[in-house]
């Protein structure tokens, strides 16, 4: 017989309980766990989260399922003495939470069965949301609201949930909607005229009291349709979030939440459209940037020896793309090497060209540049690009680069 009887095997909604200390040990992190002659906490297994609460004055932050030896239940506080009895309490709200996911992953699971004889591999509660891995050919939208339907119509029909104890050989006569995973003595979860399945988990006791299960979202994975849905409170509590900000998103359109979708829609085209619009008159201010800029450069400079001449410059908020835009302007002159850089928010962005007649090996003095602003970059000789995380450092860069230029002997 296994040391510890699972009380949660027989009444999911059993909550409080006595028990006596069978042992106590020191796990590898230091935390001590106690072993007990029965308990109603649902250890981590089978994708759904263990069970916590208190144990005495001590609370239960995990419980680990040790099979024959029993479970575990990690405490922190007070630990009690081999022999004491003590008394336990389950935090009853991630209990119900629990319960409500893994039956709604029962539902779900045997409408894809019914439907699509599309089998769940695999099943995970995770802290917002579940998944499950199901074996379903061609998935669509449609097809999987269809099993969501299908679900939901049993939940409302809030149909009995029913225990059964059942041995290896009388289990291989009824129609599971899965194998068991072991030998011996199963324990079975049944839904009326619904679903048939060996599962060691906590259930609610009709579907009822799953309320609803929704499916936010679906993907491919390896080879298979991860589905992320929830159920009961959980639903309650996105649907809060998504009304709040689908409410928020409305109002910002002074428009009803069916209609923004097409407002977003639009929104989005429309800046597409200028963003077009405003890179292609970039380009052309770039080019009168850049006279005004090669002007003060000669200016500053004077006639250098075959008219070679340098213009370093760090402007603040603009893109990668538009001091790129600004280079490729300036080195239409002949004889002109440009090191631009840019504080866009809290990164430094770095653009370095010269005209096909100038000297120097851009994309050296690019990694050297990128050393003092912590970041990377590369390129051909003629034109680097690179960015960092250093900002304040955009100065120092460029000197530094300049000052390589130099040492190239240009």
């Amino acid at each position: 017989m296994p040391a510890t009887e699972r009380l949660y095997y027989q009444d999911s909604r059993l909550i409080e309980f006595d028990a006596s200390v069978l042992s106590l040990s020191e796990l590898d992190d230091g935390q001590i766990a106690v072993t007990l002659d029965r308990t109603a906490f649902y250890p981590t297994g089978g994708g759904q989260p263990t069970d916590t609460g208190t144990l005495g004055d001590a609370r239960v932050v995990d419980c680990i399922d040790a099979e024959d030896d029993g479970v575990m239940h990690v405490i922190q506080g007070p630990a009690p003495e081999v022999g004491d009895s003590v008394h336990g309490k389950i935090d009853w709200l991630r209990r119900l939470d629990h319960l409500q996911q893994h039956t709604g992953q029962h539902l779900l699971s045997a409408a894809f069965v019914q439907l699509f004889d599309a089998p769940t591999l695999s099943f995970r509660v995770l802290e917002h949301e579940c998944e499950i891995d199901v074996v379903l050919d061609k998935p669509t939208d449609e097809r999987i609201e269809q099993a969501v339907d299908l679900a939901n119509q049993v939940v409302w029909e809030s149909r009995p949930i029913s225990i059964r104890q059942v041995t290896s050989e009388e289990a291989a006569t009824l129609p599971l909607r899965k194998e068991p995973a072991r030998e011996g003595e199963l324990r079975l979860i049944e839904i009326g005229d619904f679903d048939l399945t060996p599962c060691g988990g906590t259930h609610a006791k009709s579907t009822g009291e799953v309320g609803v299960i929704a499916v936010r979202s679906w993907e491919r994975a390896k080879g298979l349709t991860r589905i992320h849905f929830m159920a009961g409170i959980r639903v309650l509590v996105d649907y809060r979030k998504a009304n709040q900000t689908a409410r928020e998103v409305a109002a910002l359109f002074s428009a009803g939440r069916q209609d923004s979708p097409v407002l977003v829609a639009r929104l989005v085209e429309e800046n597409k459209k200028l963003r077009r619009r405003v890179g292609e008159l970039e380009q052309v201010a770039s080019h009168v940037e850049a006279e005004e800029l090669i002007r003060k450069a000669m200016a500053a400079e004077g006639e250098a020896k075959d008219g070679l001449i340098v213009i370093a410059k760090v402007f603040d908020d603009r893109s990668a793309e538009s001091i790129k835009h600004l280079a490729l302007a300036l080195i239409v002159r002949p004889h002109t090497v440009v090191l631009l850089g840019s504080r866009d928010g809290d990164q430094a962005r770095l653009v370095f060209a010269r005209s096909t007649d100038a000297p120097g090996d851009m994309n050296a003095l690019m990694r050297k540049a990128c050393e003092l602003i912590e970041g990377r970059g590369g390129g051909k000789t003629d034109l680097a690009q690179g960015g960092g995380k250093e900002a304040l450092k955009l100065p120092a860069a460029l000197e530094a680069a300049a000052q390589a230029w130099r040492e190239q002997g240009c």
